[in-house]
């Protein structure tokens, strides 16, 4: 069975998270890089999400952001209504 990837951005703490499953206390964290959080399975030791802060210095090279509306851009898609 394949594993669903749920992607979120906090505009205000310019935060994206790419998880597997629900963030629960017991889950480890590890500083991958400066600005790259994983947290880890305690029991098995595999990546259940990651964190990257200051998403959009990663996106932007300089100047004024040219992006807007991330948190859209990462919300799930709405259900079609029924036909």
């Amino acid at each position: 069975m394949e594993t669903r990837l749920k992607f979120e951005y906090d505009d205000i703490g310019d935060i994206l998270y790419i998880s597997s499953v629900d963030p629960y206390p017991e889950q480890e964290s590890d500083m991958l890089a400066y600005n790259l959080v994983a947290r880890r399975n305690p029991h098995t030791d595999a990546i259940e999400s990651l964190e990257i802060l200051f998403f959009t210095r990663w996106l932007l090279k300089e100047g004024e952001p040219k992006v807007r509306g991330l948190a859209e851009l990462f919300a799930q898609p709405a259900e079609a209504p029924p036909a």
